[in-house]
């Protein structure tokens, strides 16, 4: 688990690096704001379409070796990117190719990554091991920022593109001396057992998803904290240098604050022994309320103060949701329900914000931030009464009623 960590992390920050210095690339070869906005829906696109195909791939195939594979192969998109980027050979089309291959190889990557990880602890220690790649993922967001400005202004943008090539493969290097640990759920034969079409159905895994009340509740929580929360680049962006006036500099004053709160958060997530739906959706109302009265700062110091927090709960609610998400269903299932999870997260990395930006143009940013976290708050607390409700309905009977509440 300590070397599939610091695999995760130099992975990450490779990522990153590249994420960091890709839109400024597109801006450069295009010179439009809407090329940079198409870039990313062409990479999105895929995990919207066949997300819950690339879920059952990782289901049926082994799984070192599936994850083996893909990041070798991410790995080789980032070299070709950047080899074309220092021969002056990448134009648009060869761009939204390249990002839709990708964002291909990412269905299967992503599932195959998550639970590879999952493997190598007992299952008692799942919640924690989902914690320490929250923690991992934000060390490297961290960190990769960082170098991506130190690399472009040293070495030039084809360079931080080789960087992540170097990091798919390093995590690929490491994948094959990975043991799972004794105790560990093995999925590879869970999906023998059951037969090879029975493996490959996508159609089990939707019905599964769609059958589970507590997996339909996390995604209706997750969802609304999606749409009208979590998109703090846009709000708080618009909030500091709009009504607090504030520059660049507060704003990344703001965002380092935001990161680190995810990582302590990250850090409190990993103690959660058993995480429910119940505590998301506690802790993600608590997060809209706080984003409530963040709207409401009347400085850059208050807001500051309030940000952390904030982060720190939203943080720790991820965690528990991702937990919930990648423990809850059986072994032989896990990748295509995180398959069908995908695509729903997909549509509300697409949709966010957009229905976020019109939020803003009607009420402003602190009206955003205000209506969307009472939107929040609310649709979570008259979920949870609805659910109070109908545990009390005469003939619902006991296990419905336990079910509903987990």
């Amino acid at each position: 688990m300590r070397w599939w960590s610091v695999a995760n992390f130099v992975s990450n920050a490779g990522t990153w690096m590249q994420l960091t210095v890709q839109n400024l690339l597109v801006l450069q070869i295009t010179g439009s704001a809407a090329a940079t906005g198409l870039s990313m829906s062409v990479q999105a696109a895929p995990a919207l379409l066949i997300s819950v195909f690339g879920g059952a791939a990782v289901d049926r195939w082994p799984r070192r070796l599936t994850a083996a594979v893909s990041q070798a192969l991410l790995g080789t998109v980032a070299f070709v990117t950047a080899l074309m980027v220092a021969l002056d050979r990448l134009d648009v089309t060869s761009l939204m190719v390249l990002a839709a291959v990708t964002g291909v190889i990412a269905t299967v990557d992503g599932p195959a990554c998550s639970l590879l990880g999952n493997d190598l602890v007992p299952p008692e220690d799942v919640p924690s091991a989902i914690g320490v790649g929250a923690l991992v993922h934000q060390a490297g967001r961290l960190t990769g920022a960082a170098l991506a400005g130190v690399t472009v202004g040293f070495l030039g943008t084809a360079a931080a593109y080789a960087a992540n090539g170097l990091s798919f493969l390093f995590v690929a290097s490491v994948i094959p001396f990975l043991r799972p640990a004794r105790g560990a759920v093995r999925q590879a034969g869970a999906a023998k057992d059951r037969g090879t079409k029975d493996a490959m159905s996508v159609r089990e895994g939707l019905a599964f998803f769609a059958r589970r009340p507590r997996l339909l509740a996390l995604a209706g929580v997750t969802g609304v904290s999606a749409v009208f929360g979590r998109n703090y680049q846009l709000t708080l962006a618009v909030l500091v240098t709009g009504p607090l006036a504030g520059g660049a500099g507060s704003f990344g004053t703001v965002s380092t604050v935001l990161a680190a709160g995810g990582i302590v958060g990250a850090v409190l997530g990993a103690r959660l022994r058993r995480p429910s739906v119940r505590v998301v959706g506690a802790l993600a109302a608590a997060g809209g309320l706080l984003q409530v009265v963040a709207g409401m700062s009347p400085s850059l110091a208050v807001l500051l103060v309030m940000v952390l927090p904030m982060a720190v709960v939203e943080s720790v609610s991820d965690t528990a949701g991702t937990a919930v998400l990648q423990t809850d269903p059986p072994a032989h299932l896990r990748g295509r329900v995180l398959g069908v999870w995908g695509s729903i997260g997909t549509v509300w990395s697409l949709g966010g914000p957009p229905a976020l930006g019109l939020l803003m143009e009607l009420a402003g940013a602190r009206g955003a931030l205000i209506a969307g976290g009472l939107i929040i708050a609310g649709t979570i607390g008259a979920g949870h009464l609805l659910r109070e409700r109908r545990a009390t309905v005469p003939g619902v009977s006991p296990v419905a009623n336990l079910e509903t509440a987990a």
